[in-house]
Formats: structure tokens, C-alpha cells, sequence
């Protein structure tokens, strides 16, 4: 049986080639169409059949990527999202994360990478790439990491906050240096190379709640 996506963005030319794309993909087909989260909102509080996996554009007008995401984790926490833009920011993804979606892609993605993309989050529930964290380029294989002290765990958990490094360190009654010391370690213990990577690794392995 084929698998249901719905298309939110607000480009009408990339949504239908998008559209075309997922249609060619083996056992995917677009059920809906939506110009921004407030007509998915709409639709999903009609009682509307819901997708598989929905695409998710960032910056929309009436109701952007991250405020959808928002109404989604109150109401819809089981809904498998996947970011599907242009923001490669670091918050952006770090937000989109932490409201649950379960993976980030760029439009410029190869069609094989984002086919790849949907059947994981169907079959594993999420999707990571070397954007997230080159730590999870092999899913599947279980990652043994090095036992984090109470310090790290603290820091890591800020971490996945908005917050700073500087600001952390000032949570932490630390200085700059110091801060920056957990990070090098944490990004060695954790095997990877960018916050957004920390905070995917914290959420996997129990460290943050989202």
C-alpha cells in the first residue's frame, strides 16, 4: 500500500514539481496540497485524513514552518514531519527538532537522498544526514558513546537550549574557555562536528526531553 504525503509550501512551482517527484518515488503518492500551516491546521481539525509523512516548508506566510511545528507537537505529536527548505540555520534546525521533526533536508537535496529520506522516516520513524550530524550516517547500527560526567551532561542539555555559548557559560558560572573545552570534548565523545549534532545525539539518547 502506497504511502500518504502532504505538501506544505508556498511556491505553487515547487510544490507541483514536488509533487511529480514524490508521485515517481516506489510506493509514495501526494494526498494533499496546503499554501501554509494554517490550511493544514484547517484541515486537520476537519477530522481529514492525516499522512504519513508530512513536507514541511519553513518560511510560508500566515503560518511559517516553525509555528506549524509548534501547533503540531500540541495536537498532532504523532504526525512524522520532514523540514523540506532553504533555512539551513542552526536554530531553525535546532528548533524544528526540538517541536519533533523528525529530519531536515535542503530543496536542493538529490531525489535519491530525499527518497532515501521518506522510506527511513516510515520505516525508522526519523532521518539524519551529515546537515544534522555525520554520527547518524549509518542508522541502524547501535552507537556506543563514551560515558559523559555531570558537567557535560549539564552543558549538553544547554546545548539544546537557544541559548549562547557565551550565555551557557554564564549559566554555568564558567568562562568562555572552559565552555568551549566541554564542546571540543563532548563533539569527540559524541562523534560529531556541529551543535545542531549535539543536540540530535541528546535527543536520541535521553539527555533532552522534548
Amino acid at each position: 500500500m502506497s504511502k500518504n504525503i502532504s505538501i506544505v509550501d508556498d511556491h505553487k512551482l515547487f510544490a507541483g514539481s514536488l509533487r511529480v517527484l514524490v508521485n515517481s518515488f516506489d510506493g509514495f503518492k501526494v494526498l494533499d496540497y496546503f499554501k501554509n500551516g494554517q490550511e493544514l491546521v484547517d484541515h486537520v481539525q476537519s477530522d481529514l485524513e492525516l499522512p504519513d509523512v508530512l513536507l514541511l516548508d519553513m518560511r510560508m506566510p500566515v503560518m511559517d514552518g516553525l509555528q506549524t511545528m509548534t501547533w503540531l507537537k500540541e495536537n498532532q505529536p504523532d504526525l512524522k514531519v520532514l523540514a523540506l527548505t532553504v533555512d539551513q540555520e542552526d536554530e531553525t534546525i535546532i528548533r524544528m527538532l526540538k517541536l519533533g521533526a523528525r529530519g531536515y533536508l535542503l530543496k536542493d537535496i538529490d531525489p535519491d537522498e530525499f527518497e532515501l529520506a521518506l522510506n527511513r522516516i516510515v520505516d525508522t520513524g526519523y532521518y539524519t544526514n551529515q546537515l544534522i550530524s555525520e554520527a547518524y550516517r549509518n542508522e541502524g547500527k547501535a552507537e556506543k558513546y563514551e560515558v559523559l560526567t555531570g558537567r557535560e551532561q549539564e552543558f549538553l542539555r544547554y546545548a539544546c537550549s537557544e541559548l549562547t555559548y557565551k550565555a551557557i557559560a554564564s549559566e554555568m558560572n564558567l568562562s568562555p574557555k572552559t565552555v568551549e573545552n566541554y564542546r571540543e570534548s563532548l563533539f569527540n565523545k559524541l562523534r560529531v562536528k556541529s551543535r545542531v549534532g549535539l543536540v540530535m545525539v541528546a535527543i536520541k539518547e535521553g539527555y533532552f526531553k522534548i
